[in-house]
């Protein structure tokens, strides 16, 4: 193997640019790219764990936005976000709710019914919390998203290119 083949070529770089210029230029315009961001980002912070991907290609599929763009906000949450996440949905739940004790959770007692139980104090917190940042994150993310693809769109390096030609491949 050359040293070559360990990093990435100029031609390779240059045609990864040209794939993301595609992606930024979808025929769309700014703001429905930068909707589709932020409604990723509100996914992000639903409570609907597990569902989240099945949640962008619904929302894809129904509205016809932009995939990728959804999937970049709903991305929002990934490994690394999660728990910060979690802790800030539940949090915020609380906060609202006036809720000042933190649930404690028992050990001793992990049947299926001693753990609903020991939950079900952190689910209006953590659904309300996960609502109430699902809402402010695509408040906040969709102007800013929409002034980003703006200007990376209105910049002198920056080329119109036209949209992906559809796959032939089907599956």
């Amino acid at each position: 193997m050359s040293a070559q083949d360990h990093h990435t070529s100029p031609s390779r770089r240059r045609s990864f640019r040209a794939l993301l210029r595609h992606v930024l230029h979808l025929q769309e315009s700014p703001r429905r790219t930068a909707l589709a961001f932020a409604i990723g980002v509100f996914i992000a912070f639903s409570p609907a764990y597990g569902l989240h991907t099945a949640m962008v290609v619904l929302c894809t599929w129904l509205f016809g936005l932009n995939f990728v763009a959804l999937l970049t906000g709903a991305l929002v949450n990934n490994p690394w976000t999660i728990v910060p996440i979690l802790g800030a949905t539940y949090w915020t739940g609380a906060w609202l709710l006036g809720n000042t004790e933190t649930p404690s959770f028992n050990w001793d007692d992990l049947s299926f019914s001693g753990i609903y139980e020991q939950v079900l104090p952190y689910l209006i917190p953590f659904l309300l919390g996960g609502f109430v940042l699902s809402v402010i994150g695509a408040l906040l993310s969709y102007p800013v998203a929409c002034l980003l693809i703006s200007r990376y769109r209105s910049s002198p390096g920056a080329e119109t290119s036209q949209p992906l030609p559809p796959s032939d491949h089907v599956g």
